[in-house]
């Protein structure tokens, strides 16, 4: 099963995706191209709900104490 600090990675890695699609959607726009940035924009969205949604489960998630007392 998947820890906290693995959610919280992966929630990292999302909003890497959707920066890099927003910035790819940018371009397009600039570029005169609306349905690619459109397209671009869309995917940036869900890559950021991805991210919200990977973010959340950590925060109900326990620490990743694995020291022993």
């Amino acid at each position: 099963m998947p820890t906290r600090t693995d959610y919280l990675a992966m929630a990292d890695a999302a909003v890497r995706r959707a920066e890099k699609l927003a910035e790819r959607a940018e371009t397009f726009a600039h570029g005169n191209d609306p349905q690619q940035a459109e397209m671009y924009a869309a995917a940036s969205n869900a890559w950021s709900a991805e991210a919200r949604t990977c973010a959340a489960i950590a925060a109900v998630l326990p620490a990743d104490d694995t020291t022993e007392d």
